[in-house]
């Protein structure tokens, strides 16, 4: 088995190494922060295994989007908004949900067009002329592809 950095691992969507470190994780340390990001996961940690390092735990496209919106927005989460706040109302309140670093290094990575290339090459359909941080998906039982970024 060849060594695959972090970066080409998350950038080329590369599942090993994803559940690999799932696995050298304590589990309830990623099921904490995905509940922390507003997945509200009805089971507990070992419910999903390592399944959940690649995204095995059904979850709406609204929560993904907002799960995204806290890396957008430097680690910070808040509620979702339908509607903008009537006259009067009180500004919705984030909550710090990662560190400013670890989201930059996320970010960069979810950024990086050769981090990506492994799997996508060098001008797929994530090649942005602007910056884009984008990840894709496949949902369980191959229901169906996805790619969410900001």
């Amino acid at each position: 088995m060849a060594a695959v950095s972090a970066r080409t691992a998350l950038g080329a969507s590369l599942n090993i190494p994803a559940v690999r470190i799932g696995a050298l994780l304590d589990p309830e340390a990623l099921f904490t922060r995905l509940n922390a990001l507003g997945f509200a996961l009805p089971h507990n940690a070992g419910y999903y295994g390592p399944a959940l390092a690649l995204g095995g735990a059904d979850v709406t496209l609204l929560a993904l989007a907002n799960a995204y919106r806290s890396l957008a927005n430097g680690g910070l989460y808040g509620d979702v908004a339908l509607r903008g706040p009537s006259p009067g109302a009180s500004v919705a309140r984030t909550r710090r949900v990662a560190t400013a670093e670890a989201v930059h290094l996320v970010t960069d990575i979810l950024a990086d067009n050769s981090a990506r290339a492994l799997t996508f090459g060098l001008s797929s359909s994530l090649t942005t002329p602007g910056f884009a941080a984008v990840k894709t998906g496949t949902s369980k039982d191959l229901r169906d592809n996805w790619c969410v970024g900001f």
